[in-house]
């Protein structure tokens, strides 16, 4: 679950708390006080009908009963034998109510919550050897909780869960950016830096990590210019060197030897200026199939053991030089460490291209894979031969990083070494 989502839903969650709450302890404070005055109203309705009925003219006791009916909606009925009457129900304010009445009334004051399928709040009272039902209307007793206040609540709590969105999402707006740009540094990628502003916090992380990002990548030219100038002062002196083993007089066998040294020498100068220039080639649109099969075409010219099975692939956007230099770092890998032959494939996998480079070397750890993809990291303990700076399985990681993919080591079935070059294919 986001952030946002989690923030969000604690703080509607504690203001849906907080309203039931509310409500609750306004119904418990509430209670005690209606309930007196539907006590009070109760009794003096129950007193008011019974000096009616006692003190009115006969004649016109009837023409009162029905006026007290229509103006106040009481009903009044003499209490008989075979009524059927249904009891008031637990509630609290009921008690209360009965409870109030019976002091004021007496004791032998009956209630009925129904008589005779007539619904209301029923009381009883005596004139003289007479019982009689006096009637009130049941919505007295009901909650005042009308549309309005339904209304009124509802708005309110609607207003509090936009202000709960409002804020969840200024908290997690700005941390999104930084984990953006965080990924962006991943990739190898300078970001763009991040405003500076909100909760003193993230105003503090966000100063932070500008500088970090400033610091990497002022660290990151320096570095390239190191190797970029040392590759570069390097290159003059192994061009006399090799002119001079030509000129040396020695025999074919001590010059060949030679001049590989300085082949070998001068691809290690050439890794460091891979490295250090990076990767700042504009994408186009174009045949990786055809690309890669130029790449293996040429080291079949040069009776290498490396064959291509081309596969079904999207329309992809790559940078073509880079994407060469991948391709070729992780063949000449193969091809040192575990011999021939080298298999090449490439397939789709759902918004991802996959160039895989498989050979049957020596087998190397799992617990090693991440390591390897690190600058100046090799593994000669496992795959047999020599040469190179460790650059080549750095480059290739950076590059697909670059193209928004990654670059992965697994262990092949049957033996040896799958080395996965995933690009984006959107």
């Amino acid at each position: 679950m986001s952030l946002f989502a989690r923030s969000f839903l604690l703080i509607a969650l504690l203001i849906l708390a907080s309203a039931a709450g509310t409500f609750q302890l306004y119904r418990v404070y509430e209670r005690e006080p209606r309930a007196r005055e539907l006590a009070q109203q109760t009794v003096s309705i129950v007193n008011l009908t019974r000096a009616a009925l006692v003190n009115a003219d006969p004649v016109l006791r009837r023409n009162l009963l029905i006026e007290i009916n229509e103006r106040e909606g009481i009903r009044l009925a003499p209490l008989t034998g075979g009524e059927t009457l249904e009891p008031l129900p637990g509630e609290v304010l009921f008690e209360l109510v009965s409870r109030r009445v019976k002091q004021a009334l007496g004791e032998q004051t009956r209630f009925a919550y129904a008589r005779d399928r007539v619904e209301g709040f029923w009381v009883s009272f005596a004139i003289d050897e007479d019982e009689y039902w006096v009637m009130l209307p049941r919505e007295r007793f009901e909650p005042p909780f009308g549309l309005e206040l339904l209304e009124g609540t509802l708005a309110l709590l609607g207003l509090a869960l936009a202000g709960a969105w409002l804020d969840a999402s200024t908290l997690s707006r700005p941390l999104g950016a930084i984990a953006a740009a965080a990924r962006a540094v991943g990739r190898g990628q300078p970001p763009a830096p991040l405003a500076e502003t909100g909760p003193r916090e993230i105003r503090t992380v966000s100063v932070a990590f500008n500088r970090m990002a400033g610091d990497l990548a002022a660290m990151e030219r320096e570095r390239a210019m190191v190797l970029a100038g040392i590759s570069h002062d390097l290159r003059t002196p192994l061009s006399r060197l090799r002119l001079a083993i030509e000129m040396s007089g020695a025999d074919s066998e001590t010059v060949q030897g030679m001049g590989a040294d300085v082949e070998d020498m001068d691809k290690v100068i050439g890794q460091f200026l891979a490295f250090a220039r990076g990767e700042d080639e504009q994408r186009t649109e174009g045949d990786l199939n055809g690309l890669v099969a130029e790449v293996v075409e040429n080291y079949r010219k040069r009776e290498q053991a490396v064959s291509f099975a081309p596969g079904g692939i999207p329309a992809l956007r790559f940078a073509p030089l880079a994407v060469r230099r991948a391709v070729t770092n992780l063949i000449d890998n193969a091809l040192r460490y575990a011999g021939g032959p080298v298999e090449v494939g490439t397939r789709g996998d759902g918004a991802m291209t996959l160039v895989e480079v498989m050979d049957r070397g020596p087998a190397v750890p799992e617990s090693e894979f991440e390591r390897l993809k690190r600058p100046f990291t090799r593994l000669d303990e496992s795959r047999s031969g020599g040469g190179g700076a460790g650059l080549g399985l750095a480059i290739v990681d950076r590059i697909a990083r670059a193209h928004g993919g990654q670059f992965e080591l697994a262990v092949r079935e049957g033996g040896g070494l799958v080395a996965r070059l995933v690009l984006a294919s959107a």
